[in-house]
């Protein structure tokens, strides 16, 4: 890949817009398209998305759990919608939250991450709660290939305070460091510093975390990456939230929807227009 992953994802959003549109395949979803719970019925919802948004999107975002679970059949599905969209110049997040030590994380960052490999999109989805440290190989090989990471930060699930809120130790481990989330964040922009128009290590950061950001000290806008947002749109957020959530880095978001765009299928016209819709919608609540 010539260019670097948060060049190209900028370019991306200034073309298309800032939303990314996730392709899960639940089994509800696919009772609803009237298509079978199995591995051509994965394959064919994702197809369909990205028949529907390729090329008119900033990104698709497969959530690989929903094809694991059809077994290596359903992973062959994976290969082929990441491919597809691929081919439709479309950048592919690959939602898979991996997250290790040492040789399985290596082999983690080369299934995603590699070129060559058919489950290697443009950027992955990781867990740094091993410690950011742990996620070295996935950094190293995402940033030599031009390729992303999106690092869960502060997540909208009702558990994730547990963790992302608590406070870090100091070096000489008294409890006084910062949140963990700020500590994520301050990794990433280490990563990203004097990157234009951004860098490629972002975060996911949900809509509807409210001032959870300034409470822990978590400072987004420093990160000069890109923040993968879920909980735009049909799922809440609004431009009151997006303004309590991420302040001046509003510029940096790229939303992620994906019932707000999936339940107007199967039609590929009707969702093609309900990811227009979703653009339009997210486009004005993050100008504010």
């Amino acid at each position: 890949m010539s260019a670097a992953f948060g060049a190209r994802l900028a370019a991306a959003m200034d073309d298309h817009g800032p939303l990314c549109v996730g392709i899960d395949p639940h089994a509800s979803l696919l009772d609803a398209w009237g298509l079978p719970d199995d591995a051509d019925g994965v394959r064919e919802l994702g197809l369909r998305v990205v028949e529907a948004v390729g090329g008119r999107v900033a990104a698709v975002k497969p959530q690989a759990a929903f094809f694991e679970r059809h077994g290596s059949r359903g992973v062959a599905a994976l290969e082929d919608v990441i491919a597809a969209a691929r081919a439709a110049g479309t950048l592919v997040v690959v939602d898979a939250k991996r997250g290790d030590i040492g040789s399985t994380m290596d082999a983690y960052a080369e299934a995603f991450l590699r070129d060559g490999s058919p489950l290697a999109g443009d950027a992955l989805t990781v867990s740094p709660y091993l410690g950011f440290g742990s996620l070295a190989p996935a950094v190293d090989l995402a940033l030599s290939s031009g390729r992303g990471l999106f690092v869960l930060c502060l997540t909208s699930n009702k558990e994730g305070h547990e963790v992302q809120h608590a406070r870090t130790l100091t070096t000489d481990g008294r409890p006084a460091g910062p949140s963990v989330s700020a500590a994520m964040a301050a990794h990433a922009a280490a990563l990203n510093q004097g990157a234009e128009p951004m860098g490629s290590v972002g975060l996911v950061v949900g809509a509807t975390v409210g001032d959870a950001a300034e409470r822990t000290g978590t400072d987004l806008t420093a990160v000069n990456g890109p923040l993968l947002a879920p909980g735009v749109g049909a799922q809440g957020a609004g431009e009151r939230e997006l303004a309590a959530v991420f302040g001046d880095a509003r510029r940096q978001v790229l939303a992620s929807s994906s019932r707000g765009v999936l339940r107007a299928g199967p039609d590929v016209d009707a969702l093609r227009a309900a990811a227009r819709s979703a653009t339009d919608e997210v486009a004005r609540a993050l100008r504010g």
